[in-house]
């Protein structure tokens, strides 16, 4: 069975970092309502721009996506 992106994206946590996906990761872990069970780049995106205030900009997201995607191939 195929990895969730919240689950990758917890393999990016480091609370020491100031990289812009460890601090999404660290963010996305305390987020209670984050869509942890879907690999949907639509319903992850969707989510993100209604409900991610600790996100600055979608291009992290979008830079963890393909980092997500390196990771499954």
């Amino acid at each position: 069975m195929r990895k969730s992106f919240y689950e990758y994206l917890m393999t990016e946590r480091n609370p020491n970092s100031h990289d812009e996906i460890a601090e999404f990761a660290n963010n996305a872990f305390f987020d209670q309502s984050f869509p942890k069970h879907t690999d949907n780049f639509d319903e992850i995106s969707k989510y993100l721009e209604e409900n991610a205030g600790y996100l600055p900009s979608l291009t992290i997201f979008d830079d963890a996506w393909q980092k997500y995607l390196a990771y499954l191939n």
